[in-house]
């Protein structure tokens, strides 16, 4: 039976930080494939390389060694101008403190992106739009991000993760700020766009409950993947 080709392949991926006696290798050989559609969690403890992978999967940064392949297309030869617009055409952001500008109203953050993609005013505001009405938030659009609380923030924090239609999705311990409850909710509504969007979804996190929603966890151990 064929094989679906992974979206994303990291290929005896090293990381190393610093030179010298101060070198810190972050990552030691780490083979890893993803299919399109999945839901993965990585899990480790503090320093065990799981944020540095991420950082690397999605192309915030660049292997000291080894190649990073989306779509069987290394992104090791991109400029950063190109590494940039991967960036923003394929992958989507969503982190712990979520970062949404507390001088704009929540329509605005979302629109962001395709601002910078250079989007048309009219075209992003019904994208953002959309967005807003996929995660509940329609009725918020024209409020400032601090009107909102942590759920409805990280809430906005999907909706402009996903307005650019990208095809993964990364979150990097996505309910960490957020209690049980209010976690609980925000992971529901990524886990439904997810299902219904067939996004490709990378979570970094140290809870067993957001890793338990993943039908494959990863797990790290002092930059290696542990068996």
């Amino acid at each position: 039976m064929a094989t679906t080709p992974p979206i994303l392949e990291a290929r005896s991926v090293h990381k190393t930080y610093g030179k010298g006696s101060g070198a810190y290798e972050a990552l030691r050989g780490v083979d890893l494939a993803i299919a399109p559609g999945e839901a993965v969690a990585i899990l480790g403890k503090s320093g065990s390389g799981k944020s540095t992978l991420m950082h690397l999967l999605a192309g915030l940064d660049r292997p000291t060694t080894g190649t990073i392949n989306y779509h069987g297309r290394s992104l090791a030869g991109l400029r950063e101008r190109d590494m940039a617009n991967f960036r923003s055409q394929h992958v989507g952001f969503i982190f712990q403190q979520f970062f949404l500008q507390p001088t704009l109203s929540v329509l605005e953050n979302v629109v962001l992106p395709l601002k910078i993609a250079g989007t048309g005013r009219r075209e992003r505001n019904a994208k953002a739009a959309a967005a807003l009405e996929k995660v509940g938030l329609t009725e918020w659009a024209n409020h400032r991000a601090t009107d909102l609380s942590g759920g409805q923030k990280q809430r906005a924090a999907i909706a402009r993760a996903i307005v650019s239609a990208p095809d993964i999705i990364f979150a990097d311990e996505p309910t960490g700020n957020l209690d049980s409850e209010t976690g609980r909710a925000v992971m529901k509504a990524l886990f439904d766009l997810q299902k219904s969007s067939g996004l490709t979804l990378i979570i970094v996190t140290h809870d067993p409950d957001v890793a338990k929603l993943c039908r494959r966890h990863v797990r790290i151990a002092d930059g290696r993947l542990a068996a």
